[in-house]
């Protein structure tokens, strides 16, 4: 250790000064703050600024006078009749004035032995709770924890206001067995800004970092980490967590209403609403109508408006366009008392490259990886995650279970599955790397979702997992211990896109494309299945709902209102865009709210109470939901009528539970007297008829009811006469049963 001519032993190096002064010391800790040196004892101070320094005992008495050893504020002094570590404070001077601060430097580690084995395993289950900004009282004193991972650095340093951005102020502790960097910094309090200022190995200072953990932004365009505490707030939702542990999804009716939150519904002047007025207005909208869930587009933090929270910087902090994250938890334990479930749309599968990110954290592809033909997505222009890192798992696992415990999700939606797991994923040939056994198949990838799938499901019983997987990629909802990649749910995309294009087109052609409706039985009951009209089918030129019905206005409606009671009848949990429910006529538009105005139409409001009393009957009726991934709970009536455009098919639950019948005509012309085969001779109520003059109908239907002989017909031993109103589904229900 280079020393000046004639200074003694227990100073400080010249060449430790330079580092420490050009923000470049590997090992900080080992000059700075309390040490032995010798015989004797230390403190060392870095206090920019400051002309004077003392060490002082927290009733003001002064332990040591500090030199200053260096004009950019080094401070150095011995200490006498000290033995061991002991607290002290900093006081300080200049022209300007005396303050008083305690020293970062003079706290130990918070980290342990245990903390850095289980990270390195990728096995840390809360590491949320570790890495980030905590809130913490630290051998007698308040301030802030911080902890990030950078493995390849050469220096950390945490910034912000509270060190005026200075690189030198805060140079963390690297723990150099798990490749974390942590800091205590006394005195710092709830909504501190910062960042991590990182030197990367070839010694290049990089752009300033947002926390991976943070767990609040500041509003974009700013792009600074929050302290903020996300496990102390009031739950007032005990009863249906507690319902939670006990649902068996599969046998449960749900059905979603899919949120765009910045675009629901708008404030004064186009302003986005918060989470108090989202809770005051969307809770008792979607309780009202009667679904079960409410599911969030994104609302980690990200950058970029248009990409609707799916390319997420900030996984942990819901984005500050809507308030702070106890206005989130709000929101959630609002939801959750007017007996809705959250869930959210979570996005492990890539991330954007903007410079405050995780793209080239540490100045290596920490997170991503190197190569591009396996680290960037060519569609999305954004990094993929590298599933074979276990930290990078341990990161991403910690997350889902983040949401879960801090804000009492009810489960997570994970997006764009299917890229995950195809290593040539919407690339050619030559821009993919084959798996290790030839193939396209990403192995770490199907790892790395069992493993997710596995904790939230080991964790939180009653908590679910959707996936949005577009193939035919064999057992997704299918257990992790059985092979399957261990989703509770699959958003059936066939069903969707078949369906969709079948009510797409005109009446008078629909018969030639009859499978478009059937063929979905033939795999219903192969995945547990969501049947999803969820935003993506609502932009980029593919019209609302209700605008991709042909014919006039009365056909449009009248086929929206058929298809939806197709689908509330259909095998399959059921899960609805915004907007969709009352008919919005424009492509959904992320810039503005919906269309409220519409609802002063009748039409339109006749589809949004036909879409509550949808709910309402797929909730009362077990059979529509009870057997919905199961074959037993399903049988065709009228399978092969194309020329009329005519199924029918009946719904039915275990014992004591009344069947339903769903009988859908998608022609406009009536068919009076129409025998339809049904299990029981009996009356058998009509409990919905979506001609019914309250949804915007013309009125024709049964009048409340039809009455079953025991003429067989369909392979069934009853049948029953039945007026088909034009363009329309009925359920009918046997009546005398309990349900």
């Amino acid at each position: 250790m280079a020393r000046a001519k004639g200074v003694p032993g227990w100073t400080a190096g010249l060449e430790d000064i330079d580092a420490l002064l050009g923000a470049r010391h590997d090992d900080p800790f080992s000059v700075l703050g309390l040490h032995k040196a010798g015989r004797a004892t230390v403190i060392r101070a870095f206090v920019p600024g400051a002309e004077t320094v003392e060490a002082v005992e927290a009733d003001g008495g002064v332990i040591a006078a500090l030199a200053r050893v260096h004009d950019a504020g080094v401070f150095e002094g011995k200490v006498t009749g000290r033995k061991g570590r002991f607290r002290y404070r900093l006081r300080c001077a200049n022209a300007g004035g005396g303050w008083e601060v305690e020293d970062p430097y003079g706290f130990g580690p918070i980290l342990g032995p245990t903390d850095d084995y289980l990270f390195a395993e990728g096995t840390h289950k809360r590491l949320y709770e570790k890495l980030g900004a905590h809130l913490k009282s630290h051998e007698g004193v308040d301030g802030v924890h911080f902890a990030v991972w950078a493995p390849n650095a050469r220096r950390v340093s945490v910034v912000g206001d509270f060190n005026a951005w200075d690189g030198r102020r805060h140079q963390m502790r690297h723990r150099r067995d798990s490749g974390v960097w942590e800091i205590f910094a006394p005195g710092l309090g709830q909504g501190a800004i910062y960042k991590y200022e990182i030197v990367g190995p070839d010694n290049v200072v990089l752009p300033l970092k947002a926390d991976p953990f943070g767990f609040a932004s500041e509003l974009r365009p700013s792009t600074a980490s929050v302290v903020a505490r996300t496990d102390d707030f009031p739950w007032a939702d005990d009863a249906h967590m507690a319902h939670l542990k006990t649902m068996d999804a599969r046998r449960s009716p749900i059905s979603i209403y899919e949120v765009h939150l910045g675009s629901w519904r708008r404030g004064d002047g186009g302003r986005y609403l918060t989470w108090d007025e989202l809770a005051d207005q969307l809770v008792p909208y979607a309780a009202d109508m009667g679904f079960t869930h409410l599911e969030f587009l994104p609302v980690s933090e990200f950058p970029f408006d248009p990409s609707w929270g799916y390319q997420p910087i900030g996984l942990f902090a819901p984005t500050a366009r809507f308030g702070t994250p106890d206005g989130f938890a709000r929101l959630v334990d609002r939801a959750h008392r007017a007996g809705l479930g959250v869930l959210l749309d979570w996005v492990p599968a890539h991330f954007p490259t903007d410079v405050h990110g995780l793209a080239r954290f540490d100045g290596t592809s920490l997170y991503e990886h190197e190569d591009p033909r396996q680290g960037f997505h060519p569609d999305w222009k954004t990094a993929i995650y590298n599933f074979g890192r276990r930290e990078v798992v341990n990161y991403l696992a910690a997350n889902a279970l983040y949401w879960i415990d801090r804000f009492h999700i009810d489960g997570l939606r994970v997006d764009a599955v299917a890229s995950m797991l195809y290593l040539d994923y919407s690339r050619k040939d030559g821009e993919w790397i084959p798996n290790r056994e030839g193939g396209n198949q990403n192995l770490e990838a199907v790892a790395f979702l069992r493993t997710i799938n596995t904790l939230v499901y080991g964790e939180h019983p009653g908590a679910m997992t959707i996936a949005e997987e577009s193939t035919s990629w064999p057992g997704v909802s299918q257990p992790a211990y059985t092979g399957g990649l261990g989703f509770g749910f699959k958003w059936n995309m066939g069903w969707m896109h078949d369906t969709l294009d079948y009510v797409s087109t005109e009446p008078v052609h629909r018969k030639w494309h009859h499978d478009k409706l059937t063929f979905g039985l033939l795999y219903a009951f192969s995945e547990n299945f969501v049947l999803p009209l969820s935003h993506d089918e609502v932009v980029y030129g593919k019209r609302s709902i209700l605008e991709k019905m042909p014919g006039d206005d009365w056909q449009k409606f009248a086929t929206a209102r058929a298809f939806y009671a197709f689908m509330w009848g259909h095998p399959g949990k059921k899960l609805l865009f915004m907007g969709q429910e009352f008919g919005q006529r424009s492509e959904w538009d992320f810039q503005r709210g919906l269309d409220w105005h519409l609802l002063g139409y009748p039409r339109h409001e006749g589809l949004r109470h036909l879409v509550r009393d949808l709910n309402a009957g797929y909730r009362r009726e077990r059979a529509l939901y009870e057997a919905d991934c199961t074959p037993d709970g399903f049988r065709w009536i009228v399978v092969d009528d194309n020329e009329q455009s005519v199924i029918a098919f009946l719904r039915s639950g275990g014992e004591g539970v009344r069947p339903v019948a769903v009988l859908c005509n998608f022609t406009p012309v009536p068919r009076s007297g129409y025998r339809v085969g049904l299990p029981a001779a009996g009356r058998w109520l009509e409990i919905l008829n979506t001609d019914a003059a309250g949804y915007g109908g013309s009125g024709m239907g049964n009048l409340g009811a039809v009455l079953a002989t025991d003429q067989p017909a369909h392979g069934l031993p009853a049948s029953a006469a039945v007026t088909l109103p034009p363009l329309a589904t009925l359920w009918l229900a046997l009546d005398g049963y309990q349900s």
